[in-house]
C-alpha cells in the first residue's frame, strides 16, 4: 500500500470540535427501554424529554409490531402515545405536513422516529415545522430552523440510512419533486436507540437496497473534500462492520452479530455524514431516483463502483480507498474495492447497467445536468464538472 494512509497519521483537516448532541444506546433489546429513555428515573438526575409522544412510523413497521412494542414501553413508563404510520418511503412535504397535524392534535410534546429513514427524516421535518412553522422548503440548507424545537428519539428498524446519527431531514418537495436536505443542530436526535433485533424482521427487498447505501456513506464519506479525522475514523470502522457483515445479512443466514455489525455500521456511516458530507454517487443517484424511480440505494450502487474508479485516479484518494478496502478485509486496492461495491447489487435483484433501470442513453445530458446541481456533487474528492458525470452515466450505461 502507499504509504499516504496510516493510522498514525492524521487526516486532512485534523482539528475538529466535536459536540455530540446524541445519547446512543446499543445492544439486543434496548427498545425496551424507549421508556426509560424518554423517563429517566429519579434517581438518574435528568429531566423527562417528554409526556405525550407521537410515534412516526410506516405501515411496514407498524405490522412487523416494532411501533407498538415502542409504544408500549413508553406508556408503561408513563407517557401518553399516540401512533402516525402514514409515512411512505421517499417522503416528500406531504408526509411532512400529516405528521405535523398528527403532533398537533396529539399535543405531542416529545416525537419518536420508528422506522427506516423515511420515518425518522418525517419525524426531525415534522420538528422544523412545529418549531418555527411555514413550510419545509424554508428550511433547505443548513442552520435555517427557528423557534423551539421537541426532544426527539430516533429508532432504526434498517440497516441503512444512520438518519439517527444526523441532524438533516431529507425531503422531497411535493410539487417539484426536489429532494430537499433541510438541516439544523436542534433537529438532531436527543437519542438514538439502536436494537439488532428489530432488522431481523425487514424483508429482503426493502433491506438490501438500504444495505447498500449504508455502504456507500462509509465510502464517500472516507474520501470527500471535506473529511476530517472524526469523519474518517467513523467511516473506517463503519465500512469494516459493513463489509464483513453484508453478504451473510442480505443472503438471509445472518447470526446475530452479523445484525449487530450492520446496524452499528449504519449507525456510523450516519455519524460520518454528520461530521463530513457525501459525493458524486450520491450526487448521480438522486436524478435516477427523481426521474425514473429507482430506489435511492440501488441508484447509489449502481454509481458508486464507477465513482471510486474515478476518484481513484488522483493517488491521495486511491491511498484513503486502499486503506478502507484493507479495513473491510479486503485486497488493500482501490480496484478490489470497487469490484466489492459491484458485487453488491445482484443481492438487491439489480443486474445489468441503466438501460435495464428504463434510462435511455439520450436521458443522460439532462440526468447529467441536474446530477451538477446536486448539492454533494460539489464535495466529490475529485472535481466533476456536468461532462465528468455524463461519463460516469456512461460507464453504468
Amino acid at each position: 500500500m502507499s504509504d499516504a494512509r496510516s493510522d498514525a497519521r492524521f487526516t486532512e483537516g485534523a482539528a475538529f470540535d466535536w459536540r455530540p448532541r446524541t445519547r446512543v444506546l446499543f445492544g439486543a433489546g434496548t427498545l425496551g427501554r424507549l421508556g426509560e429513555v424518554a423517563v429517566p428515573s429519579a434517581e438518574s438526575g435528568e429531566k423527562p424529554l417528554g409526556r405525550r409522544a407521537l410515534v412516526v412510523t410506516d405501515p411496514g413497521v407498524a405490522a412487523a409490531g416494532h411501533a407498538a412494542a415502542g409504544a408500549d414501553a413508553l406508556q408503561a413508563a408513563g407517557v401518553e402515545v399516540a401512533v402516525f404510520e402514514e409515512v411512505h418511503a421517499n417522503p416528500t412535504t406531504r408526509d411532512v405536513s400529516a405528521a405535523v397535524s398528527a403532533a398537533r392534535d396529539h399535543r405531542a410534546d416529545l416525537l419518536i422516529g420508528l422506522g427506516g429513514g423515511s420515518a425518522m427524516d418525517v419525524a426531525k421535518g415534522a420538528n422544523f415545522l412545529l418549531a418555527g412553522g411555514g413550510a419545509m422548503r424554508d428550511y433547505h440548507g443548513v442552520g435555517k430552523g427557528r423557534g423551539t424545537f421537541l426532544p426527539s428519539v430516533g429508532v432504526p428498524t434498517t440497516a441503512g440510512t444512520g438518519s439517527e446519527a444526523q441532524s438533516f431531514a431529507l425531503i422531497a418537495d411535493d410539487e417539484t419533486h426536489i429532494k430537499m436536505a433541510c438541516g439544523d443542530g436542534r433537529a438532531a436526535f436527543a437519542a438514538a436507540v439502536l436494537d439488532p433485533d428489530l432488522i431481523a424482521t425487514v424483508p429482503a427487498k426493502v433491506a438490501a437496497p438500504v444495505a447498500i447505501d449504508a455502504v456507500s456513506h462509509a465510502v464517500e464519506t472516507a474520501a470527500c473534500r471535506v473529511r476530517g479525522e472524526l469523519s474518517g475514523m467513523f467511516a473506517r470502522r463503519a465500512f469494516g462492520l459493513l463489509a464483513g457483515s453484508i453478504r451473510p445479512y442480505l443472503q438471509g443466514v445472518a447470526t446475530d452479530d452479523d445484525r449487530s455489525a450492520m446496524l452499528l455500521g449504519a449507525h456510523l456511516a450516519g455519524a460520518a455524514i454528520e461530521q463530513s458530507m457525501l459525493g458524486a454517487a450520491h450526487a448521480l443517484a438522486n436524478p435516477l431516483t427523481a426521474r425514473f424511480g429507482t430506489t435511492h440505494g440501488i441508484a447509489v450502487g449502481r454509481m458508486l463502483p464507477h465513482v471510486v474508479r474515478y476518484n481513484a485516479e488522483e493517488p491521495a484518494i486511491r491511498a484513503i480507498y486502499e486503506d478502507l478496502a484493507a479495513a473491510g478485509g479486503l485486497t488493500p486496492s482501490a480496484a478490489a474495492l470497487a469490484e466489492f461495491l459491484d458485487g453488491l447489487l445482484p443481492f438487491a435483484g439489480a443486474t445489468g447497467g441503466l438501460e435495464r433501470a428504463g434510462v435511455s442513453g439520450d436521458d443522460l445530458p439532462a440526468l447529467a445536468s441536474l446530477a451538477s446541481e446536486q448539492w454533494t456533487a460539489g464535495f466529490n474528492p475529485r472535481p466533476v464538472t456536468a461532462e465528468d458525470l455524463e461519463g460516469l452515466y456512461r460507464c453504468a450505461f
